[in-house]
């Protein structure tokens, strides 16, 4: 574990595998921390540069004052991969981590040479819809959306066994500056126009079951990057590679290998 000063925020991140290989970055949903690909790693094929990192607000990360804006967590993410001297990395998003990734593929090529969208889109929810989130929040504590998460967040296989309370235990853990900074940069995000305009290698994962970010949202926004790809995760949620942790890092491994990477 290694934390990046950047004078506007501490960001806590780890690398792991081969310092030398290929590099491959994770970033997490809202209400979770680095800890989110811990199933994954495992099974990734051997030789890869996997770095993650909490961003702000979030894990092990510093919380500066909400609300945060999507150009400041994109900002984050590359000054991080500058700091590490990362170059054509494989960026895989996840929710408000696929947000970041498109950011910053469109403004920094030389850093992303592929993306792996997952559960994500080029506009998630309504200003409204957030509104009331961070409303309730404010309120009651990040508690008062727990249930209502967990039932977008994961199948109801999933939901009916006790490892689901894990993730519930983050969530309602992370500081509310933190979630409703990331729910405010959520918020004011719409990527409809700058992520058309990409032209690099995508894969886009979606989850049958998933409630925050439906199989039709994730496809409307692979559909905007020509030659892209696109996996259905049956019996999943929001978060797949917790729900099917080896199925997961089998897209990764055979997109991976496709685009050369490994």
């Amino acid at each position: 574990m290694q934390i990046l000063d950047t004078g506007e925020v501490r960001l806590h991140y780890r690398v792991d595998g081969d310092p030398s290989g290929a590099p491959i970055v994770f970033a997490n949903s809202l209400g979770t921390d680095l800890r989110l690909w811990d199933a994954v790693l495992p099974h990734l094929p051997a030789g890869l540069r996997v770095i993650r990192f909490d961003k702000r607000g979030h894990g092990l990360s510093s919380q500066p004052p909400a609300p945060y804006s999507m150009g400041a967590l994109v900002r984050d993410a590359e000054t991080l991969l500058d700091h590490l001297e990362v170059r054509d990395c494989v960026f895989v998003g996840l929710s408000i981590g696929g947000l970041i990734a498109q950011g910053l593929a469109v403004k920094r090529l030389d850093q992303v040479r592929a993306l792996v969208l997952s559960n994500t889109a080029a506009k998630i929810g309504t200003p409204s819809i957030w509104q009331e989130r961070m409303d309730a929040v404010r309120q009651s504590g990040v508690e008062a959306l727990a249930d209502a998460t967990m039932e977008r967040w994961f199948s109801r296989s999933f939901r009916a066994s006790p490892d689901h309370l894990l993730w519930r235990n983050m969530m309602v853990r992370q500081p509310v500056d933190g979630y409703l900074g990331c729910c405010a940069a959520i918020s004011g995000t719409d990527f409809y126009t700058p992520t058309s305009g990409l032209r690099l290698p995508t894969l886009g994962i979606a989850g049958s079951e998933d409630g925050s970010t439906p199989p039709d949202l994730v496809r409307e926004t692979i559909d905007l990057i020509p030659g892209s790809k696109f996996e259905l995760m049956r019996r999943a949620g929001h978060l797949p590679c917790v729900e099917q942790p080896v199925e997961y890092a089998a897209l990764l491994r055979s997109f991976l290998t496709d685009i050369g990477h490994i």
